[in-house]
């Protein structure tokens, strides 16, 4: 499915799960490689000169010679920046990654608003595919059998559907979509929402839940999935009962994160499984085989 994979690694166990998620999505012919950044520039209370961005490309080199000796896997990058998110993206696209493997991040909240997030900023702007494994994957990595989409209509899901069935089909998995029902940005109570013209109108997503599974349900050979909620808490409860996660990416931008807030952000803290994310780069550079009997997902608009 994917044929030249790059893991972006670390000085943790978020690595190791990496290697494990990239093992499980790398095609019988594909290439793994893996990828580190260190500093190698400026950084606030440490200065930086040549000895300084040498002993940090040695550091570098010398992390990628013990992981390649502990994986098996050859091909070693790295790259100096001050963005973690930023050089691996760059050396994903030097190198023509179609698939770039991350581990989810262990920081808490507190963490994250200090220090950053180089999950976050791996999935932002990335030019190609992201694959987030769990915390802990490595130590029970498990054979894909059935294959979840987060799925609403959009050019975005459908394009999540169609990779998705690809994979399905070398791994003879199933597939299976769902979709999360939220009520329109109005005022609401449980049982009543209130249009803003001072009529009261009752609130039924019961309804809204049908209907999104029956669309589901006429995709055909997928199991259909809905429920009334927030989106990223009501898919990380579905991703429990599944080997693979796959989303696609509206990719905002920082503005329209901001007002719209990320699902894919907080998936991948929250979800139970591995998450495939499809960036707009990756539906631009779509890898998916034709030869695959797609003939359903086409029918779908896929």
């Amino acid at each position: 499915m994917f044929n030249k994979v790059m893991i972006g690694i670390d000085e943790h166990e978020g690595g190791r799960d990496a290697i494990a998620l990239a093992r499980q999505l790398v095609s019988d012919d594909g290439e793994l490689s893996l990828a580190y950044v260190h500093g190698g520039f400026p950084l606030v209370g440490r200065g930086s000169n040549a000895d300084f961005e040498a002993g940090e490309r040695d550091r570098a080199e010398t992390l990628l010679s013990s992981a390649a000796a502990g994986s098996g896997i050859e091909t070693t990058r790295c790259i100096g920046s001050t963005s973690v998110g930023r050089g691996l993206h760059e050396l994903a696209e030097a190198n023509g990654a179609d698939l770039l493997v991350i581990g989810s991040t262990r920081r808490g909240l507190l963490g994250r608003v200090l220090v950053g997030d180089d999950t976050r900023h791996a999935l932002d702007g990335a030019p190609c595919a992201v694959a987030v494994a769990p915390a802990g994957y490595a130590q029970h990595p498990t054979p894909f059998t059935e294959i979840g989409v987060a799925y609403n209509g959009s050019v975005e899901s459908k394009h999540a559907l169609q990779v998705a069935r690809a994979l399905a089909a070398d791994r003879h998995a199933k597939v299976s979509a769902f979709e999360a029902v939220t009520l329109p940005d109005c005022m609401y109570v449980p049982d009543y929402m209130y249009t803003g013209i001072g009529v009261a109108i009752p609130v039924t997503p019961d309804a809204d839940v049908d209907a999104a599974r029956a669309r589901i349900e006429d995709l055909r050979d997928v199991e259909a999935h809905a429920a009334f909620g927030d989106p990223a808490e009501e898919l990380a409860v579905y991703s429990a009962s599944l080997d693979l996660l796959v989303v696609g990416s509206r990719d905002f931008g920082p503005i329209g994160r901001l007002m719209h807030g990320s699902t894919t952000h907080r998936l991948a803290r929250l979800a139970r499984c591995p998450l495939l994310v499809l960036t707009r780069a990756a539906r631009a550079g779509d890898t998916v085989s034709p030869n695959h009997d797609d003939r359903h997902a086409l029918a779908a608009g896929a």
